[in-house]
């Protein structure tokens, strides 16, 4: 079975606490990914090299592994050098994640993608649109995500839930087809994969309990008539 085959019809989960919160801290996210598998996860997404070396003596799924940065000259975040996907790589990712859009950056798309290759891991593009996948499947990536839709300027104001029309586009073009961003309740799972996607990246919902418990406590505030 290959290792993209493990991955179909199933659940990743995107193991990132809160920047710089109580549960930023590698053991940490070792914990939440082994709990993770062990409520059936078929993938974990992992940011961060100290995090995934501190993942992968632990689990044997296949790892997504990305970087993070907050660039002053680029708006891209998602692994924007060739040495992030050099260090991910080494680290023991399975594929790795980077931002396929044509947003300026400091090392170019197509280059992270041949350090990607070059180093015998699996390329996910991390896509706003369907062009952006078009071009990266063309390029060689392996995996398409619907990741950005939304957090670009030329996606902004697409709406809450998970990008369905361009689930639908990624699965005409080919490829494997990861449904990522704003995944927050089991039935948009489900929705993302009827809508054709091949697995389902949930993060903030699972793993980032400062924000859920937000959600709950901002909903109990208004039942209550303080908010």
């Amino acid at each position: 079975m290959s290792l993209l085959d493990t991955l179909r019809g199933g659940l990743v989960v995107s193991c990132q606490p809160v920047d710089d919160g109580p549960m930023d801290r590698p053991e940490i996210v070792a914990a939440m990914a082994l709990a993770a598998v062990a409520g059936g996860a078929a993938g974990l997404r992992i940011e961060g090299i100290d995090n995934l070396r501190a993942v992968r003596p632990h689990v044997t799924v296949p790892i997504i592994g990305i970087v993070k940065r907050d660039l002053e000259v680029s708006p891209v975040r998602i692994t924007p050098l060739i040495a992030d996907a050099r260090g991910l790589v080494a680290a023991g990712a399975d594929i790795v994640a980077y931002d396929a859009t044509i947003r300026p950056r400091p090392d170019a798309a197509e280059a992270i993608l041949e350090a990607i290759r070059d180093g015998r891991a699996l390329a996910m593009a991390d896509c706003a649109t369907a062009e952006d996948g078009r071009r990266a499947l063309a390029a060689g990536a392996a995996v398409l995500g619907t990741t950005l839709s939304g957090y670009t300027a030329e996606t902004a104001g697409r709406g809450d839930g998970v990008d369905l029309e361009l689930i639908r586009a990624f699965r005409e073009l080919g490829g494997f087809v990861m449904a990522e961003g704003r995944v927050n309740t089991p039935e948009l799972a489900a929705s993302a994969i009827r809508a054709g996607a091949d697995a389902v990246t949930v993060g903030t919902a699972l793993t980032r309990l400062e924000l859920v418990t937000g959600w709950f406590e901002a909903a109990v505030a208004k039942a209550a008539g303080r908010a």
